[in-house]
């Protein structure tokens, strides 16, 4: 929708398969969901060169049979990408790929790294030139200024950024797979016949007949040649703490992370939430397609009929072209459309993830009205987002965030709804029993795991990495 919270981006990696840039292929397009603005594949053979392809657009718009066979090898990893940081261009798609004295070297990576504009100016200094604008650069620069093994040199580089990643890392011969310390973001091992797969979502897994093995571990390395595979933890532990909002919004429902099905996570998330903030109505409706499993779950456990009452087209792009002749809330309208003779003189629960700025909720209720509604009341299956995210989810300035600016009763006259509710923090946690504390909750509570130097606090993300200064020529 208009004003959700952007996904971040989605990395898979192949080694030692035969059709392995393909099977790269066939994983971006199972974590379309996680970024849409482009998308990019390296590949290589043993001994060989690194080759790359990449571009701006959907997994579709980038990869045809022409481009995939430009990356010949057993080897490959790709990216799907949503900027968190650095402009939506071309120069900032991923994998990176550079060549420096012991090879070829690509990188993709998931999050956002807290002090990468410190080191950023601190390897200009130093000579180094940037093609990107984008954070992730700079691991591929810190790894070319060390010494070592590649093994050595990405655990000399991890270990000097700070904030969330997800990366996969490959030379001509190895990759490495490697989550932060904290383990914001998600990423999982599988196998397919003598190949290994790394991907950020299990549902890859399943889409290319993939063994789910297990979840690469908060501050794991792990290092795939031909000796199979060795696991590496070098950096000091620390307390986990994966990202809330991949079970509240961002995963498909059918991945299992961080110990848990989404699908079951966001289903319970309804159930409480019903539990918690009730209501009489008639119906239950679902914003889809990030409200349907918690408001079948608010549903089900309330005995109040579930209903699709507003239907999402699914051909919609992420770009139309308006008419000439101004459509009131066209941008909405063409995303979502009201069944009217389900709602016309209903009650209706309407239930969503969250809400961001309120514009498209506003909308909804609008249409929700519109088409015969005789009450409206909004459930919401997260508490209040007060803060923005640093660890990889592009998120408003904290003042563009509506429930900053209004209190309980300016949010429901400012929404026209009758109720508004929001799932509390502690309930929400008590959903992942035993691994409740196991999650960063910042965006809600604006407790960052990581510290956040004050000059990045009230940055937008996507201006974190303002173009190459002269100093990095």
């Amino acid at each position: 929708m208009l004003d959700k919270l952007h996904e971040e981006c989605g990395v898979v990696g192949v080694f030692n398969h035969p059709e392995a840039a393909n099977l790269t292929y066939l994983g971006l397009y199972a974590l379309q969901h996680r970024g849409q603005e482009s998308a990019g594949i390296a590949a290589g053979d043993p001994g060989g060169k690194l080759h790359i392809e990449k571009g701006m657009g959907l997994v579709a718009d980038v990869f045809n049979n022409n481009r995939l066979s430009k990356l010949p090898g057993i080897n490959a990893i790709g990216h799907n990408r949503y900027s968190t940081t650095g402009d939506s261009e071309s120069q900032n798609a991923q994998p990176c790929l550079i060549n420096y004295a012991k090879g070829s070297l690509a990188l993709a990576h998931n999050g956002n790294l807290v002090n990468a504009i410190k080191i950023r100016e601190e390897l200009a200094l130093g000579g180094a030139i940037f093609q990107s604008t984008n954070d992730s650069e700079v691991i591929v620069h810190l790894m070319a200024q060390a010494h070592g093994s590649f093994l050595e040199r990405a655990t000399s580089a991890l270990g000097q950024v700070k904030g969330a990643f997800s990366v996969l890392l490959l030379s001509d011969t190895q990759m490495i797979a490697s989550r932060d310390p904290h383990g914001f973001r998600p990423l999982c091992l599988g196998r397919l016949d003598d190949a290994y797969i790394v991907a950020s979502e299990s549902c890859v897994m399943d889409l290319i007949s993939a063994e789910y093995i297990r979840e690469v571990e908060p501050g794991e390395v792990l290092l795939i040649d031909n000796n199979g595979l060795q696991s590496f933890f070098p950096f000091p532990k620390t307390d986990v703490r994966q990202c809330v909002f991949e079970h509240i919004y961002f995963s498909r429902p059918d991945s299992h992370l961080f110990s848990d099905d989404v699908y079951s996570i966001r289903k319970q998330m309804g159930k409480a939430l019903s539990e918690e903030m009730p209501v009489d109505a008639d119906i239950v409706v679902p914003v889809p397609d990030s409200g349907v499993i918690s408001a079948m779950g608010y549903a089900e456990a309330t005995g109040i009929p579930f209903e699709m009452g507003l239907i999402r087209n699914h051909y919609v792009g992420r770009t139309f072209i308006e008419p000439q002749s101004k459509i009131r809330d066209f941008g909405v309208k063409i995303k979502l459309n009201a069944v009217k003779s389900l709602l016309n003189g209903k009650r209706v629960i309407v239930v969503d993830d969250s809400i961001v700025r309120g514009t498209t909720s506003k909308k909804i209720v609008k249409m929700l009205r519109e088409a015969g509604a005789r009450e409206v009341h909004i459930r919401i299956c997260s508490p209040p987002i007060r803060h923005s995210c640093f660890y990889g989810i592009d998120t408003p300035d904290s003042a563009e965030l509506i429930t900053n600016t209004h209190d309980a009763n300016a949010l429901c006259a400012f929404l026209s709804a009758d109720t508004v509710c929001y799932l509390s923090q502690e309930r929400m946690m008590d959903v992942f029993g035993a691994n409740r504390n196991n999650f960063c909750t910042a965006c809600f509570d604006g407790n960052y795991p990581v510290v956040v130097e004050d000059n990045m606090k009230e940055v937008p993300q996507l201006d974190l990495f303002p173009p190459v200064s002269e100093t990095s020529n």
